[in-house]
């Protein structure tokens, strides 16, 4: 078995990995808004994730070079296999570990992690430009979702009061399974009616079998029903996330093959797109209901404004090539939702950022212990 089939195998391994954590986030508030279903806000976010992963290579393209570790430790030390096997099955195996916990965590964390600790071990702690690794990583990653909940939370508030003053009501429908949405008259009080469904989702409103509670738009945007272009946009900024989530993390999971000769040059992209769309279409679920369900209750609206935001900001990021957080942005955009509406979940969040804060040093120890192994067995 060589070296080259090897890493193409770790590498694989962390595509795979990455979507199964990352590819529902920028669909999660379609479903946790019960604007569509699970198996639907999975197709659109595959699709988006496909198309993404795409084009990414023709805009992303500092993308690549900073997550090859060109800079951050010497050329010849980045090309290494042994650091190249290293940073991606740690990497992976971190990301995939949150998956199993249903964690949503961060695919650059866990590379940082990983490439930091394989190179203490192949260059050494003066063979890493720490400058760089602060300037490049840790600032991106530190600030990246305190604008995100900064950015939602004043967003939703100025959407919020430009709906008051175009007219636009907001009211509640229950939903019968094979039925159209019926508008319920008046909520009943919220202490007395307050049930709590297989999610732990609180419900306001008293309850038929089988049946759910949705908020729908009432008013018209430019001659448009306002429930319809809250759902096109929604659809459509949802798309936009898991297009520019894939934008910003194929790059970084290329870069270990395109630093090899494991796969011929023109395939290494669609290897790792493949694996990220199959990964996510297959294992999303548990992490899917932490995002869409257990963080905060969730109305189309609310949805939205979470969405627009990580989108500009990923984007914005991938165009400038500063490798931020997909998950840190989507989860901020959701916390800082949340904290407006007060219907958060602190225990959630809580669990959520001791995962961040778990992934940079377990990845960091396993991409030194496997490293260390590596040299041992291959010679470097």
């Amino acid at each position: 078995m060589t070296t080259g089939f090897l890493i193409a195998v770790a590498v694989i391994w962390l595509a795979w990995s990455n979507g199964a954590n990352d590819n529902f986030k920028g669909v999660a508030t379609l479903w946790g808004s019960q604007t569509t279903t699970y198996r639907n806000a999975l197709i659109w976010a595959t699709g988006a994730t496909i198309l993404g992963s795409v084009v990414s290579i023709a805009i992303a393209g500092a993308l690549v070079k900073t997550f090859s570790g060109a800079g951050l430790v010497g050329a010849e030390t980045a090309t290494r296999p042994a650091l190249l096997l290293s940073v991606a099955t740690a990497a992976g195996g971190t990301v995939l570990l949150a998956t199993f916990l249903g964690m949503p965590t961060s695919t650059t964390h866990a590379l940082t992690g990983g490439l930091v600790g394989a190179s203490l071990v192949a260059a050494g702690p003066g063979g890493i430009d720490w400058g760089l690794l602060l300037q490049k990583f840790a600032q991106p990653l530190l600030l990246s979702p305190l604008l995100a909940i900064g950015g939602t939370a004043i967003i939703y508030l100025l959407l919020r009061t430009l709906r008051g003053r175009l007219g636009i009501e907001r009211h509640t429908c229950i939903c019968l399974p094979g039925r159209p949405p019926a508008r319920l008259p008046a909520p009943v009080p919220a202490a007395a009616a307050a049930t709590r469904s297989r999610t732990g989702e609180r419900r306001g409103f008293a309850l038929a079998p089988a049946s759910e509670c949705v908020e729908r738009y009432d008013g018209q945007v430019v001659g448009i029903q306002a429930q319809t272009v809250v759902d096109v946009t929604h659809f459509a900024s949802a798309g936009a996330v898991c297009f520019a989530r894939a934008v910003n993390d194929t790059p970084k999971i290329a870069a270990l093959l395109l630093a090899s000769s494991a796969v011929a040059s023109g395939g290494k992209l669609a290897v790792v797109a493949a694996a990220m769309a199959i990964g996510g279409w297959i294992q999303s679920r548990r992490v899917a209901r932490t995002m869409s369900r257990r963080i905060t209750e969730l109305n189309p609206g609310q949805g939205l404004t979470a969405n627009l935001v990580t989108a500009a900001l990923v984007l914005g990021a991938s165009r400038m090539g500063v490798p931020v957080s997909t998950t840190h942005v989507s989860c901020g955009s959701i916390f800082g939702i949340g904290i407006v509406n007060k219907r958060r979940s602190w225990s959630t969040m809580a669990e959520i950022l001791a995962t961040w804060i778990i992934t940079l040093p377990l990845a960091l120890g396993l991409g030194a212990l496997i490293c260390w192994t590596a040299v041992a067995v291959m010679g470097g």
